[in-house]
């Protein structure tokens, strides 16, 4: 009798494959949240007042560790682990979302105003002009 072959493959090869296949996507995963960690920070040096900086950081940073958390949990050997992972995110995600707004209402009572209307570029013309 022959070895089962699943597509071609013999079953010890097609562990192999899946193993390659889930450290591709880990790689994928926790570049992406790398990404969306450097979005964040770049929309924290640039945007005009402190709401908008709230904004572009608390988005991007918890999209960016919920990427890096799936790509880990890709990884995760046990139930166990990958539980403990999405917890970690979750916490994470809520205490962030506090902080973003206890430091909105603090600044909004402090008396900081959000900036209203077109904003300048790095041209002197606002957003919401049509360019050339």
């Amino acid at each position: 009798m022959g070895v089962e072959t699943i597509g071609g493959l013999p079953p010890q090869e097609i562990g192999g494959v899946l193993d390659m296949l889930r450290s591709g996507a880990t790689v994928v995963l926790v570049l992406v949240g790398c990404f969306f960690f450097l979005a964040g920070t770049v929309g924290l040096l640039r945007f005009p007042d402190v709401y908008c900086r709230l904004h572009a950081l608390t988005k991007a940073d918890n999209l960016g560790l919920g990427c890096i958390v799936a790509g880990l949990a890709l990884q995760a050997e046990s139930g166990a682990e990958r539980a403990q992972l999405v917890l970690t995110w979750l916490v994470a995600v809520t205490a962030a979302a506090t902080v973003c707004h206890l430091l909105a209402r603090f600044s909004l009572r402090a008396g900081v105003r959000p900036i209203e209307g077109p904003i300048e570029g790095p041209l002197g013309r606002s957003d919401r002009e049509a360019t050339p």
